[in-house]
């Protein structure tokens, strides 16, 4: 059997996993609930699958669903400085009741505080490999200080770097460490003296819930954390915004269209109560902007594509709005005009993501899956295409 290269799409991958578990198409169609055309269309390279669509189909084959999608993209060539810091990442994290073994004394938390809202600014901007290269001593750093002097203030800074690597992971495709990282971040907000930041890592790990197709679980656990919020603090509110705009993407997910945009609903009203210039609360990006953005990714998770253009022609994104949040939605715009047979326009805003935020754009599953698309749609590539293409290892 040949062995896939790193960037191999979802289609050679599900069939020969299919193939593994002594499925037929129609099999596997009745174990997931989807029709054998689509599933035929996948593997055959026509159809692009819906992140909901791999997280449904690993699970019918006891899957992880990157074993589907191929992450984390590792790159062979001497280049792939992304994921150098990953091993690191992991050893700071598996820190819990010794102090770690630092070459010098640890800075301040004043000093520390600096450069924990220094990588954040890093992470919006999906600068994954400034991110990585810094994130370790930060963790250690404040590992120590938790374990000398218990002060809550070490405590909160030390959830606000162990998010940022739940962030790093995930987004690289590392889930199993994500969801260390959500461990350590769950532990350090309870004792952070913060009664927002608990609720702000449940926020985490129902995002990595939805990666893994637990929906519902992952809908019950936001709508838990949200329980008893008081919404009058602008912060509080903010957290409240961002727990409804994650319930309608799983609810999107899960196939409910009237919960979806309920949710949605409710985020937006929160963010129209927002004070003018209000701060970036716990990094969650809550704001106008952010609520129109989601508007569109709902659409697009229920599969609503002629719903999710519309909103996109009438956004106006301020130009103070993270990269990070732009080339994510440019991402899930691709998708709405591959679905809708535009493919220049999908791959003038994959083209656009890239440059807005490259990193996080080479990386995506999403981007991958429709840049893999369109190679295989053309039957000679535009040199654009051929481009990006290459930028990604995808042959």
């Amino acid at each position: 059997m040949v062995e896939d290269s790193p960037r191999t799409g979802v289609g050679p991958r599900l069939a020969r996993a299919r193939k593994r578990r002594h499925l037929t198409q129609h099999g596997l169609a009745d174990r997931s609930a989807l029709s054998r055309s689509y599933i035929a269309g996948i593997e055959a390279g026509h159809r692009i699958p819906h992140p909901a669509t791999v997280a449904t189909l690993a699970r019918a084959l006891r899957l992880d669903p990157i074993e589907l999608t191929g992450q984390p993209y590792r790159d062979t060539r001497a280049d792939d400085h992304v994921h150098q810091a990953i091993p690191d990442v992991r050893r700071a994290l598996a820190y819990l009741d010794l102090p770690p073994d630092l070459a010098a004394p640890p800075r301040t938390l004043e000093d520390l505080e600096v450069e924990t809202e220094a990588l954040r600014e890093m992470s919006k901007a999906a600068q994954h490999a400034r991110v990585g290269a810094r994130l370790p001593a930060l963790i250690e750093e404040l590992t120590h200080h938790t374990l000398e002097n218990e002060a809550p203030r070490a405590w909160r800074l030390l959830n606000a770097a162990q998010a940022l690597a739940v962030s790093l992971c995930r987004r690289l495709g590392y889930t199993d460490l994500a969801g260390i990282a959500i461990e350590r971040a769950t532990a350090s907000a309870a004792r952070s003296e913060d009664p927002n930041l608990p609720a702000v890592a449940r926020l985490s790990r129902a995002l990595l819930m939805m990666t893994v197709g637990a929906w519902e679980p992952g809908l019950r656990l936001v709508q838990r954390a949200g329980d008893g919020l008081d919404t009058d603090q602008p912060s509080n509110r903010a957290v409240a915004g961002a727990l409804h705009l994650r319930a309608a993407v799983l609810s999107a997910r899960a196939g409910e269209t009237t919960t979806a945009w309920n949710h949605h609903g409710q985020a937006v009203d929160a963010a129209h109560h927002m004070p003018p210039r209000a701060p970036d609360y716990y990094a969650l990006q809550f704001s106008r902007a952010n609520t129109a953005i989601h508007g569109c990714a709902v659409a697009v998770e229920l599969g609503d594509y002629d719903e999710a253009l519309r909103r996109d022609r009438s956004l106006r994104l301020p130009a103070h709005l993270a990269a990070e949040r732009r080339a994510h939605h440019e991402i899930d715009m691709a998708r709405a005009h591959t679905e809708t047979g535009q493919h220049t326009r999908a791959l003038e805003r994959i083209l656009t993501a890239e440059r807005t935020a490259p990193q996080l754009t080479r990386y995506h599953p999403s981007a991958v899956s429709v840049i893999t698309y369109l190679v295989d749609w053309h039957r000679a590539l535009p040199e654009t295409l051929r481009a990006v293409s290459s930028r990604m290892h995808i042959n």
